[in-house]
């Protein structure tokens, strides 16, 4: 890795915002270099992640700390219990970055939880300014603030132009989960 970490921004309303995450993962991965994500918001669905992700250990560790989806679906918790649980993926966050044994870190949906008010601005912003030189930071999530945005060295926005939910299609194992 380079000396001087970079901050990575995957946002918008496309899909894509946390595969190409895993995609910088599975790369960095093939040169050795340590990486973990921490989950936000997906926390208490099976996804496919939860499952590969182990084949890739021990150079990548997944930690996934929310309760699912917030507000939709199936969700019947109530917001503090989510907010409760962000802070505690935001302490996590902060003790992953801070012990200097991962060369990227990923905090996937991270945009989410700010935009949905689990988490503070001016925490994330503190996380971004203090971490060491040495981490590459990603931040995944729709509605990534403007100051996230101002403070990240490289921001791609993944642009929906069509989508099968639109046309009635359920989402795919292996495909969307």
């Amino acid at each position: 890795m380079t000396k001087e970490g970079l901050v990575i921004v995957y946002t918008g309303k496309g899909k894509g915002k946390t595969t190409a995450a895993l995609g910088m993962a599975l790369r960095a991965i093939g040169y050795n270099h340590k990486v973990c994500m921490i989950q936000f918001i997906k926390g208490s669905w099976h996804y496919g992640e939860m499952t590969s992700s182990k084949r890739l250990e021990p150079e990548f560790e997944l930690t996934a700390v929310g309760k699912g989806f917030v507000g939709i679906m199936d969700d019947k918790s109530p917001i503090e219990d989510h907010k409760k649980i962000a802070q505690e993926a935001l302490k996590i966050a902060q003790e992953k970055i801070s012990s200097k044994k991962y060369d990227i870190i990923i905090l996937d949906e991270i945009n989410y939880a700010l935009n949905l008010n689990l988490i503070e601005l001016d925490d994330v912003l503190k996380i971004i300014s203090d971490k060491p030189d040495s981490v590459n930071l990603v931040l995944t999530g729709n509605h990534a603030k403007d100051e996230i945005i101002e403070k990240a060295d490289l921001v791609t926005e993944m642009r929906e132009i069509k989508h099968p939910f639109k046309l009635g299609i359920r989402a795919k194992k292996g495909i969307d989960f």
